[in-house]
């Protein structure tokens, strides 16, 4: 998971702020979103030097994501960059109610990749950055939680705050459900995003370990999985 972001407040001013006013907002993700996920994924993969293991498309995300209802399964947060609030929210959905913080960008955001990311569902949005989570489930604790498999942000909006925006907004879901924890992984290489979960609250747990089966070592278990396998016990 990348997370691409300081914790540096929304609204920034060293002395009279230069930068427009705009206004943040994380909404629902919906199926109309994937072309912008699909190109948000891959800055990601780049981002993260994990391009070797890029394969999604925008047919393989449209028939894995949004399915089920938000926080059932997977769920995407879409972070979206606008210049008012807007009058009627686009997302309908009682099961979130969309968040809008307004904001100066101090210097000014050069974005030239607007066109690209225009959104969807706000008129005059641009798509920033993403969450994408689902919950999971402690035995300790027997309490479900979030797991989140990434958050991004956009390289001309990063260090402004969004990703903690974005971060808020799923430990206030986890909060709002009663869940027990939010948990996320993140690259040892990448300092900046330990300091800022430190600065967050978040506790890097080093003892331990992931692991994971993929690719041929996933389907060297398809047989076994059938019951056809060895039938010594473990």
């Amino acid at each position: 998971m990348a997370s691409t972001s300081s914790p540096e407040n929304l609204i920034q001013s060293a002395g009279e702020p230069t930068g427009k006013s705009s206004v943040a907002g994380i909404r629902l993700g919906v199926p109309e979103d994937v072309p912008h996920l699909l190109k948000l994924i891959h800055q990601m993969a780049v981002f993260e030097r994990l391009t070797h293991l890029f394969q999604a498309t925008e047919h393989s995300l449209s028939s894995t994501l949004f399915s089920s209802p938000p926080f059932q399964g997977t769920t995407v947060f879409i972070l979206e960059i606008l210049t008012d609030f807007p009058r009627n929210p686009c997302d309908d959905k009682q099961s979130f109610k969309p968040i809008f913080k307004q904001l100066i960008f101090d210097p000014p955001v050069e974005d030239t990749e607007a066109k690209t990311f225009a959104s969807s569902r706000n008129g005059d949005g641009v798509v920033a950055g993403f969450v994408l989570f689902f919950q999971n489930y402690s035995t300790f604790m027997a309490k479900s939680g979030f797991y989140i498999e990434d958050l991004f942000v956009r390289e001309c909006y990063r260090r402004r705050g969004l990703g903690r925006m974005l971060m808020e907004s799923v430990a206030g879901q986890a909060v709002k459900m009663g869940l027990g924890r939010v948990e996320w992984c993140v690259l040892d290489w990448n300092v900046n995003a330990i300091k800022f979960y430190e600065e967050m609250g978040a506790e890097v747990m080093q003892q331990w370990r992931i692991c994971r089966l993929s690719g041929e070592s996933l389907e060297a278990y398809k047989e076994k999985g059938n019951g056809k396998g060895d039938d010594q016990a473990v």
